[in-house]
Order: structure tokens, then sequence, then C-alpha cells
């Protein structure tokens, strides 16, 4: 399935426990979003987010991945909204500042853009440094984010 969002498509991917993947992607490849997953807590919330009324999300997730890419995801959860970390202060919330490397790389796996905010870990320097999306998706979301932040 997939959702067009005002920086492009995304793919969506679920199983029965949740969603397991948003994915931006170049072009649909034929699909669309599921007429009975149009009314859908998702569609519900994404277009909540993408309007600005959704801060955060309130949705089943089925998270793939090792263990520690998991603890790293359920961290970045943790990042309110409007709001970036670096990856050294995400290494040290992991309990880890020599694993940088590492949860740098796990937060770069992340399947579920968006819900599971990457897009907010930045460059101690303040730089943005990569985004499986794109770093213009990065620089957007943050951006939009700031625009909302106080509403």
């Amino acid at each position: 399935m997939y959702y067009q969002s005002p920086i492009g498509t995304i793919r969506i991917e679920s199983s029965e426990k949740g969603i397991s993947g948003l994915v931006f992607i170049d072009k649909a490849e034929g699909e669309e979003l599921r007429a009975d997953f149009r009314d859908s807590p998702f569609t519900t919330q994404i277009d909540g987010y993408f309007n600005g009324k959704r801060k955060i999300f309130d949705l089943p997730l089925d998270l793939k991945g090792t263990e520690f890419q998991k603890k790293v995801w359920n961290e970045l959860l943790k990042i309110p909204f409007g709001k970036t970390i670096s990856y050294k202060e995400l290494s040290i919330r992991m309990g880890n500042l020599k694993a940088i490397r590492a949860v740098a790389a796990a937060n770069g796996a992340n399947p579920v853009s968006i819900i599971v905010p990457c897009h907010r870990v930045i460059g101690s320097d303040g730089s943005l440094t990569g985004y499986a999306g794109g770093l213009w998706r990065k620089r957007w979301l943050l951006d939009f984010e700031n625009k909302y932040l106080l509403f």
C-alpha cells in the first residue's frame, strides 16, 4: 500500500501485529492505498501529523530487527516532537558512548520512518547526517515539526 505525503510516496508495510515499514519511495509500483486502509487509524494519524495536529502516534508497531536495533528504535520513540538529539546523546542514552557507530547504524536501519522518528537525530555540530529518505526530507520534517511545535 502507498500513502501520498507532502514529501513523496510512502510504502506502508504491515503485519497482523502492526506497522512494520514506512519507506519513502520514488514512485508507487501500481498500487494505491487500499479502500479499507483509507479510514484506518494509521491514515487518520499520519494525516493528523502532516496537518500539524498530531505530535504523538498511537499505533501498533511490528518492528523487525536485532534486539540492539529494537532498543535503539524504542529510544527514538522517546524523542519529543520538534526536538533533536545528537548521535552522541543517543549513544549515551543507550548506555555506551563507544557504541556510537552501532547506534548510528541502527538508527539508519529504522524501518518505520516518521512514526519512529529517526529524523530527529542529528550530528553533534547540528548538521544533518544520513536519512534513508534523503536529507532534503529530513530537513523538511525537522522544519515542519518546528513550525508546529507550539501548537
